[in-house]
């Protein structure tokens, strides 16, 4: 697997709204989902790759027309293979279930 020229990362609360920001997101740019973490009380952190124009589109799609309520998102352009590294583990994970 290569690395991916940028990461676009939402967080938001609950499965249901996960769906919902992914959705758009993949609606709006040629994007990848990568992997996809749940945390306590719910929170789900959406990590999609591929460019770095697309990645940006797709997090400004949620942020300016959210799907539901966005509790974070930001692009990571340029990833350190350390955070390939983990993103690739979480993904990993989530083929799995």
């Amino acid at each position: 697997m290569n690395k991916p020229e940028a990461y676009a990362l939402v967080e938001v609360l609950g499965a249901a709204h996960a769906v919902l920001a992914v959705d758009q997101m993949l609606k709006c740019a040629t994007l990848e989902l990568s992997a996809r973490e749940t945390s306590c009380g719910g929170h789900v952190t959406l990590v999609l790759e591929g460019d770095i124009s697309a990645c940006q589109a797709a997090v400004d799609s949620v942020r300016e027309n959210p799907p539901c309520p966005v509790l974070g998102a930001c692009v990571i352009s340029g990833p350190s293979d350390e955070l390939f590294d983990v993103v690739t583990t979480i993904g990993e994970k989530m083929r799995k279930v």
